[in-house]
């Protein structure tokens, strides 16, 4: 690569560091009442959330000026890694079991998701794959179908924790590289058709994803169980109206709303500043997803312009499937909002995934 750019791209820059200063300031508004019950202390998350978030700067910075051809050489290595923390994971007495997912390795307070890191691993991995010369993604046999089986074993064992958030994002990001690397629509078609069968078969087998599913269609049919979750987020929507009921004065948040501050955070953000809090969120979104696309477009080789297709994939898929839980659009399935949601592993992982897209945005034109 030769260097055409002193900085990385500094829109993508600007929107991370505003995502980050609004997900802090909600996290604190969020918690609140829920850490001063239990803990004594309102700050509690919020500085936590403070330190992951620096520390997640300080990374994306960091990585943003390494040496890009690093990120082909660990791609194996750290693909290898993440599949042995992934089986160690599902260990009983190894990994820690949170909210009926044995997803989590550490000691006390302490504690990684091998699966937040898979998926960096897989985009890095998938993007040297389809970038050897030799490689034919157009051949079903040769480059489509090895593709689709290393997915689909990362998949298989997050979904023994399980964690269908996290896989639902794993596979849609991987698909979005195979389409992008030039395989073939009739491969991904098919693909996506048996896809769908087989997460109907994920659903059917687990009873509490049907309930799931029960509540999306009618939440009110189950009030004060599966359909709790949705209509207690409604409930924060919908009085937020155009301007909100102004920051810290959120109802839901006492005690009503479960997972305030991670996974229904875009809930209290729309209730506290309205309407135009929420579209400010969604177009920083979208203004991260389109320099990520032009950076993929624009990267002058096929495997940086693979990982940063992956990476901008996977912040869009996740932020999507988010937005859709709380607003009723889809199933509820635990999956955090980039940037925003509290939490150490994906706001880390996450953000050193765009520090590696920060590193190739210096090597295109703008």
């Amino acid at each position: 690569m030769n260097k055409r750019n002193l900085t990385p791209d500094f829109v993508i820059v600007a929107a991370i560091l505003l995502l980050l200063s609004i997900g802090v300031l909600m996290v604190y508004s969020a918690s609140a009442a829920f850490a001063y019950h239990k803990y004594g202390d309102a700050f509690y998350f919020a500085k936590r959330q403070f330190l992951f978030a620096a520390l997640g700067v300080f990374l994306m910075f960091w990585i943003s000026q390494i040496d890009p051809r690093r990120f082909k050489e660990w791609a194996k290595p750290g693909l290898i890694l993440c599949v042995i923390l992934l089986i160690i994971v599902l260990i009983p007495g190894v990994g820690i079991l949170r909210n009926g997912a044995r997803s989590w390795l550490g000691i006390g307070a302490f504690s990684i998701q091998p699966s937040e890191f898979m998926k960096l691993a897989m985009i890095t991995f998938l993007a040297k794959m389809f970038a050897d010369p030799g490689y034919k993604i157009s051949d079903f046999w040769k480059g489509f179908l090895p593709g689709l089986l290393l997915l689909g074993g990362a998949f298989g064992l997050i979904m023994m924790q399980p964690d269908l958030g996290t896989g639902t994002v794993l596979m849609g990001t991987g698909l979005t590289m195979i389409f992008a690397a030039g395989a073939r629509m009739k491969h991904i078609f098919a693909f996506i058709m048996l896809g769908v069968a087989g997460f109907a078969g994920l659903i059917l087998a687990a009873p509490y994803r049907i309930q799931r599913i029960v509540a999306f269609l009618n939440p009110w049919q189950d009030p004060l169980g599966a359909g709790y979750h949705l209509i207690q987020s409604l409930y924060a929507i919908g009085p937020g109206g155009l301007m909100g009921l102004g920051l810290g004065m959120s109802k839901q948040k006492h005690l009503y709303l479960p997972e305030p501050h991670t996974d229904f955070i875009f809930s209290i953000l729309a209730e506290e500043l309205g309407f135009l809090g929420a579209a400010t969120v969604v177009i920083l979104f979208a203004v991260i997803v389109w320099r990520g696309i032009r950076v993929a477009i624009s990267s002058p080789d096929l495997f940086s312009s693979l990982v940063a297709a992956g990476i901008t994939a996977m912040v869009m898929i996740q932020a999507v499937i988010n937005i859709g839980v709380v607003s009723g659009a889809f199933p509820v399935t635990g999956i955090t909002l980039p940037f925003l949601s509290y939490g150490g592993s994906s706001l880390t992982l996450t953000l050193a995934a765009v520090g590696v897209l920060l590193n190739f945005s210096r090597f295109t034109e703008r």
